[in-house]
C-alpha cells in the first residue's frame, strides 16, 4: 500500500496516526489528574486551597499517571493476549456491576443488599480466580453476577424483616 500511495502520503498518514494517538493520551492523562484531584486530593487531603496549589498538584498528578501508564506499557507485552488480560481484569467488575444492575429491576432489592452483594461478588471472583484456576476466565462474570444477586436479595431480605425501630 505505501508504495502505491503518491510521495508524501505516507508521511501524512502518519503524522495523523499519531496525532490521534497523542489526542487521545492527552484526553487520559487529562481525564486521571481531574478525577485524582478533584475526587481524592481535594475532598480528602486539602479541601480549601488556591486554584494556584490545585493547578500545582495537578501538574504532578498529570507527571505521576504518565509514568505509571509507562511502566505498565513497558510490562504489557509480557502479560499476553491485549483481550485476555482485559476480560481477566474486567472480570473481577463486570459481573459485580451486572448483577448490580440486575438487583435495580427486582423490586424488593435494597441499597445496602446491593453494595454488600458487589463485595460479595468481587470477592467471590477473586476467590474463583486464586483458588481453582482451571476456571475460565469467561465464567468469573456469571459468577459474579451470581453472587451479587444471591448474596444482595439475602441481606436485602434481612433488612425488609428487622422491625422498625
Amino acid at each position: 500500500v505505501l508504495h502505491e500511495l503518491p510521495l508524501g502520503l505516507p508521511g501524512l498518514f502518519l503524522a495523523a496516526v499519531l496525532a490521534a494517538a497523542m489526542s487521545t493520551i492527552a484526553a487520559e492523562l487529562n481525564s486521571l489528574s481531574t478525577a485524582t484531584v478533584i475526587d481524592f486530593y481535594r475532598r480528602y487531603v486539602k479541601v480549601s486551597g488556591s486554584d494556584a496549589h490545585y493547578l500545582r498538584v495537578s501538574k504532578l498528578a498529570t507527571a505521576f499517571w504518565g509514568v505509571f501508564a509507562c511502566v505498565v506499557a513497558v510490562f504489557a507485552a509480557q502479560l499476553g493476549s491485549l483481550i485476555e488480560v482485559v476480560n481477566r481484569f474486567g472480570s473481577f467488575f463486570y459481573g459485580s456491576i451486572l448483577g448490580v444492575f440486575l438487583l435495580a429491576m427486582i423490586r424488593g432489592a435494597k441499597g445496602r443488599g446491593a453494595f454488600y452483594g458487589l463485595l460479595a461478588g468481587m470477592g467471590a471472583v477473586a476467590v474463583t480466580r486464586f483458588r481453582a484456576p482451571s476456571i475460565s476466565f469467561l465464567w468469573h462474570n456469571v459468577i459474579g453476577a451470581g453472587t451479587v444477586v444471591l448474596v444482595g436479595l439475602l441481606l436485602s431480605g434481612m433488612q425488609a424483616r428487622r422491625p422498625a425501630s
